[in-house]
């Protein structure tokens, strides 16, 4: 810890709700920043909130299990958060079942690339087999992908890692490169970041429209579902170590 933090942290830190109010803060001065910077989506408010938060916990030498007790409640919250996801599929059902079609093309051409870029740039870069098995459910929802890295020989917090800066690139690019191919169905965006970018993505483009969250829900479970079906398929090309 910082020697001039001391004085002011130590009091402070017993206080159970201290993490929980630190990370909603945190939140909310990323939402002002990008509220100030009128809505970019380069500007994220979850990326922010980590380095934020990131940034406290090394400053004050605060272990992560301290930070996860205090902050657990968030944790809990994510259960429901992606549950609430079925209420927009439920109102806009009928566009989902007249799309499945399209859904399903685009959701195997999204999960198939997702898992073999991944890999691939593993290979590329002289990295080790674990890493590749980390890489590659990364698109996947966070919880499903750490289960899948860790039954295919990956690192499950690594995979964690990159399932959400997946989620924040997603989020920052994935709208910006669809209007540049000017895609401008909300369906498209929707699925978009279901498939890429997963709950963080999801969760930015569901209060724009309706109809984008219900195809981002459709998205994230069916990508959660076919991603560890493909996955044992594409890595038997990769060389046993």
């Amino acid at each position: 810890m910082f020697p001039h933090l001391q004085s002011v942290w130590s009091p402070l830190e017993p206080t159970p709700l201290l993490w929980l109010v630190i990370t909603l803060t945190a939140y909310l001065i990323g939402c002002g920043g990008q509220r100030v910077c009128q809505g970019s989506p380069l500007v994220n408010p979850v990326l922010i909130a980590i380095a934020i938060v990131a940034a406290l916990l090394i400053g004050t030498g605060t272990p992560y299990a301290t930070y996860f007790a205090g902050a657990q409640f968030i944790h809990f919250l994510l259960g429901p958060a992606t549950v609430a996801l079925a209420v927009p599929l439920a109102r806009n059902l009928a566009h989902v079942r007249r799309n499945l079609h399209g859904i399903g093309l685009a959701l195997l051409a999204g999960a198939l690339t997702s898992t073999t870029s991944g890999i691939a740039c593993v290979w590329l870069f002289g990295g080790t087999r674990s890493i590749a098995m980390s890489m590659a459910p990364k698109a996947a929802t966070t919880p499903i992908a750490m289960a899948v890295a860790q039954d295919i020989g990956g690192i499950p917090s690594l995979t964690a890692g990159m399932a959400i800066a997946g989620g924040i690139v997603a989020t920052a690019v994935g709208r910006f490169i669809l209007q540049r191919l000017q895609i401008e169905d909300w369906r498209a965006h929707g699925l978009a970041a279901g498939v890429a970018g997963s709950g963080v993505a999801a969760a930015q483009i569901a209060h724009r429209n309706g109809l984008a969250a219900a195809f981002a829900a459709v998205g994230i479970a069916l990508n959660g579902l076919l991603t560890p079906l493909l996955i044992p398929l594409v890595i038997e090309a990769w060389p046993a170590q």
